[in-house]
């Protein structure tokens, strides 16, 4: 995976040079270093743009347990093909479970001020068993995604949906979803209800999600509202609400998710960073609707054996598919060290890390064909990060103790290795 991922750079940094090849030789020199500011911002934000569509490197190469090399092309059309209406898509193929998956949609806007949107799609994709999505999560790009090396716990989904996104306030962001979707485990896996086991699942849902940044500032722009300084704290909101017996759908729950970002210091210098997610899901949930504290353990013997590369957020020791929880919530603390300034381009960073999780499931035994523990008593894990040690890499070392720590040593200790690069 290693050397797919270093062909996959290349190929990054190549396209970067030949773009800025085909500069003509009498733009102004501040004129070209705008328009390299603007290719590495796109970059960055995972586009490749062209004249009127920007390429999505999301979709070009990934791999996961489930569809092993996962690749295909995606994007979306941008304001020189219309500031009114955008239409997106993506095509995949899975190499090892030999199926395509897709994404076709568009929209068009109400309202400039207000950066007011409608939306439809429809995807017929797969997605991790336990993970939730923020509709206002708009954009998270990384070159290279650690957890997703290791995931096989996905569900298969057929989602036709429609959305509402509107800015309240040039601090307030939220969206409305209307979706139907019919979802099938990849995985021997079936609900309990009453006497009858389910297991396949059709849900109407409405979901409804806010972000505020109260202390970020914001000017006007041709787009709407810009976010020109970020402030902390931030905070995003979420309901969701599935119905039965409506459109097919054979479940009903709800469930409420909150996350709160919060940053103290100069990320020049040092900085701490605390994350805190929680979630409630009430009624009859599948497990697929469930919550898993994005783990990032490989279920593998030693140490060396379970050697990959460390998440951003994640839980390094804790194992994939260990925990299930109806009710959960992670409260993750970073202290970003200063920098060691060993030379111009060379500045290792120290990261000192702890993490903490509780939850609990209801009626565990719903659950049928599959086997997973309780986070009730306090999961914890701290550790270290050595990172930019060597273009990009680095080095973390995690320990968990506690109310979860393990009779061998050696199954508490997590060793990796991590990424960090920015553009």
């Amino acid at each position: 995976m290693l050397k797919r991922y270093l062909i996959f750079l290349l190929i990054i940094c190549t396209t970067l040079v030949h773009g800025q090849s085909f500069q003509k030789k009498d733009i102004e020199p501040q004129q070209d270093s705008i328009k390299k500011r603007e290719l590495l911002k796109s970059l960055g934000n995972g586009f490749l743009p062209s004249k009127y569509f920007n390429t999505d490197l999301r979709y070009l190469i990934k791999f996961n347990q489930y569809e092993g090399v996962r690749t295909g092309l995606g994007g979306v059309t941008n304001n020189a093909f219309s500031e009114k209406y955008r239409f997106n898509t993506y095509v995949v193929y899975g190499f090892r479970d030999h199926r395509f998956k897709y994404s076709i949609g568009g929209g068009f806007r109400l309202a400039k001020k207000t950066n007011t949107w409608v939306n439809l799609f429809y995807t017929d994709d797969l997605q991790e068993t336990g993970s939730t999505k923020f509709l206002t999560d708009k954009r998270f790009f990384q070159f290279f995604e650690p957890r997703l090396l290791n995931i096989d716990l996905f569900h298969k989904h057929i989602t036709k949906a429609i959305s509402l996104e509107h800015k309240l306030t040039p601090s307030i962001e939220a969206e409305t979803e209307l979706a139907i979707s019919n979802i099938n485990p990849t995985y021997s896996y079936s609900y309990l209800s009453g006497n009858t086991a389910i297991n396949s699942f059709h849900l109407s849902t409405v979901k409804i999600g806010l972000q505020w940044s109260p202390f970020s500032t914001f000017e006007a722009s041709e787009k709407g509202p810009k976010e020109t300084k970020e402030g902390y704290p931030k905070f995003t909101l979420q309901y969701t609400k599935s119905f039965n017996n409506i459109f097919g759908s054979n479940f009903g729950f709800s469930k409420f998710d909150f996350r709160t970002l919060y940053k103290i210091g100069d990320e020049k210098n040092a900085f701490s960073e605390i994350i805190l997610v929680s979630g409630v899901a009430r009624g009859n949930t599948p497990l697929t609707h469930m919550y898993h504290a994005y783990p990032n353990n490989i279920n593998k013997e030693t140490i060396l054996q379970r050697f990959s590369v460390a998440g951003l957020n994640s839980f390094e020791t804790m194992y994939f598919n260990e925990f299930f929880s109806d009710k959960f919530a992670t409260f993750q603390f970073k202290h970003f060290l200063k920098p060691f300034n060993i030379s111009e381009r060379y500045k290792p960073q120290m990261v000192l890390i702890t993490r903490v999780a509780i939850g609990d499931m209801d009626n565990p035994e719903k659950h049928q064909d599959v086997s997973f523990g309780s986070l009730k008593k306090g999961y914890t894990e701290s550790g270290f990060e050595l990172n930019k040690l060597l273009f990009g890499f680095g080095l973390s070392l995690t320990y968990r103790y506690g109310g979860y720590h393990l009779p061998e040593i050696g199954d508490n200790i997590a060793f990796k290795f991590t990424f960090n690069v920015s553009l």
